[in-house]
């Protein structure tokens, strides 16, 4: 795990090369062609915007929906599955809901995953109201998969040494062992925390998310600016 004054997670193994220190894009050298999917996760209560879904506020012209949809699209995962109520998006995505609805983001994660069509060999697991995540986030994470097979999977983790569990890609198979029977009411945290993982330090601002409309008004003014 490659965070100063940090101590590593039992589960965390250090990247073998040093970060970029800004996103790569799309135009990035990509990972070798590996099947891979993006499961995006869109079912959350959103209390703090007075009822109002928070997933459909925009930023830069698009929904945050709409946002990580085409970050997954550029990066090139197909299908890019959204588990949650049918909402417009500017693409087409294949639409899926947790079970029980409103179970919480791992039931959203297992319904998703039962919607991935088998072959595909990843998955890139990600929140609805991420506010910065582009494709080169997702580049960034399958190369350290690519670079370390005998891990699980990797994670974002952000300037204060938090594991970003709802940005991240995995091996497939390992998501679904690491998935308990009934998922609804777990933590994501509880289920993956004992998968073999790589750390991959944010960028700045890279995993902001969107939880309340102070957040939203930073993530305009970070794209504004």
């Amino acid at each position: 795990m490659r965070i100063e004054n940090a101590v590593p997670p039992a589960h965390a193994v250090p990247p073998a090369d040093p970060q970029p220190t800004a996103d790569p894009g799309p135009t990035g050298t990509p990972p070798s062609p590996r099947p891979w999917a993006a499961v995006v996760l869109a079912g959350g209560g959103a209390r703090r915007f007075g009822g109002r879904d928070k997933i459909a506020m925009t930023v830069g012209g698009r929904t945050l929906l709409d946002g990580v949809v085409a970050a997954a699209r550029v990066a090139g995962a197909h299908p890019v599955v959204v588990v949650g109520p049918r909402r417009p998006t500017a693409t087409a995505v294949a639409w899926t809901r947790e079970d029980p609805p409103g179970g919480g983001p791992l039931a959203g994660l297992a319904s998703g995953l039962a919607a991935v069509p088998p072959g595909v060999t990843e998955v890139a697991v990600l929140a609805g109201d991420l506010a910065a995540v582009g494709p080169g986030t997702l580049t960034r994470l399958r190369a350290a998969v690519a670079a370390h097979p005998d891990v699980d999977g990797a994670v974002l983790v952000d300037e204060q040494g938090r594991v970003q569990w709802l940005v991240g890609v995995w091996r497939t198979a390992a998501l679904r062992c690491a998935l308990p029977e009934r998922p609804d009411g777990i933590s994501v945290r509880s289920a993956l925390g004992g998968l073999t993982r790589i750390d991959i330090p944010a960028l700045p601002g890279e995993t902001l998310d969107v939880d309340t409309p102070d957040d939203l008004r930073a993530a305009r003014g970070a794209n504004a600016g």
